[in-house]
């Protein structure tokens, strides 16, 4: 059995407008300047007190958490209106259906993101059924710390061998490398191929739809409809 595990922002779903509106929010509301797009995405995948750590690396560790209190704060309203909220990457929704159909692996998250907003986006896609494990900020170190992928791997009784990490940032891939397992990048997120490579990501691929070939290939073994 193999555990193929999905970090959620940047990879399943464009979160980024929801990102850049609530940081903006956060930053203006305590009369600082709001770092640049380029600043704030680079820290996706992240847990909030690191991601502040690195964008106000000036300010006292009071406003860093004051900063991420008014940016879930401002995440929260926005999430009342999810028309520009965790929006699928193209294929996403399909290719998952049909790994959740395959019966030689399980599937898992390891995310940055809330355990609160993973309920809504499974709550939405009803993907409850599909993932045998899910790691989240609230319970965890932040990437790349390997805590989400060793917790992942304890509760599915999958070895590090048998354990793929898919991301899209340098956070996933070096978590993967941490926690002794393989790593495939995704070209469409928000950390650039060349990164995701120089950390060590086994596989890039170009297209949601194309994970399925990636997995047969890293592994060796087509698989087997259930």
């Amino acid at each position: 059995m193999k555990l193929v595990v999905f970090d959620c922002d940047g990879t399943i779903v464009d979160s980024q407008a929801g990102i850049i509106l609530s940081m903006e929010h956060a930053f203006k509301s305590l009369r600082m300047i709001p770092p640049a797009r380029e600043r704030v995405m680079s820290v996706v995948g992240l847990s909030l007190p690191e991601a502040f750590s690195a964008l106000a690396p000036e300010a006292e560790y009071a406003t860093r958490v004051e900063l991420a209190e008014r940016y879930k704060a401002a995440f929260r309203e926005l999430d009342r209106d999810p028309s520009e909220m965790d929006i699928l990457f193209p294929n996403a929704r399909e290719t998952i259906a049909g790994l959740a159909g395959r019966d030689d692996h399980l599937l898992g998250i390891a995310t940055g993101k809330s355990r609160r907003g993973i309920d809504r986006l499974f709550n939405r896609e009803g993907w409850q059924p599909y993932f045998s494990t899910v790691q989240t900020a609230d319970d965890h170190p932040s990437k790349p710390h390997p805590a989400m992928l060793l917790n992942a791997m304890i509760e599915t009784d999958v070895a590090p061998a048998a354990t793929v990490m898919i991301g899209d940032t340098t956070y996933d891939i070096e978590m993967a490398r941490a926690a002794g397992t393989a790593a495939i990048g995704v070209a469409w997120g928000y950390h650039a191929v060349a990164e995701l490579k120089e950390a060590g990501a086994d596989l890039i691929v170009e297209r949601f739809e194309d994970i399925p070939k990636a997995l047969d290939d890293l592994f060796g073994t087509a698989s087997r409809a259930a």
